[in-house]
């Protein structure tokens, strides 16, 4: 017995909020990391880069490149979500539950890009980390 899926309006529209609020997120964690990356070109201008700054620019451009695959892959499940509303709303139930799927697809690709960018960040957290616990200890007693 095949399984049917009967599609109507208002599934695809229930995915509108949490798409809209998970691109926000995305934009708000882009422009977090474009402000950490215009304050380290700031303090790092001279011709010599420390290692600890190395270390951080290949962290934040491979966080940068994930973002905007994170981006790309929501915006593309916002298209197909509309899409899929536009196809049940002329009666194409079978193109809508096709597209509906695939931009659940692409909804989930773009969190688990998230989740490995939310790894890579917490990376970076460790690179600070390490980079203080390298710092001499001041003695306190000879303050």
């Amino acid at each position: 017995m095949p399984i049917t899926i009967e599609l109507n309006l208002t599934t695809p529209a229930l995915l509108f909020p949490a798409i809209s609020l998970l691109l926000l997120a995305y934009t708000n964690r882009f422009l977090v990391l474009a402000q950490l990356i215009r304050q380290l070109n700031a303090r790092e201008n001279g011709n010599e880069i420390r290692a600890m700054v190395k270390a951080q620019i290949s962290n934040l451009r491979n966080r940068l490149n994930l973002i905007r695959r994170m981006q790309f892959f929501g915006v593309l499940s916002f298209l197909l979500c509309t899409a899929a509303m536009f196809a049940v709303f002329l009666t194409q139930s079978l193109i809508g539950t096709g597209l509906f799927g695939l931009s659940l697809a692409c909804l989930l690709y773009s969190l688990i890009l998230s989740l490995y960018e939310i790894h890579i960040s917490c990376q970076a957290i460790e690179i600070e980390l390490t980079n203080i616990e390298n710092k001499p200890v001041i003695d306190s007693q000879q303050e």
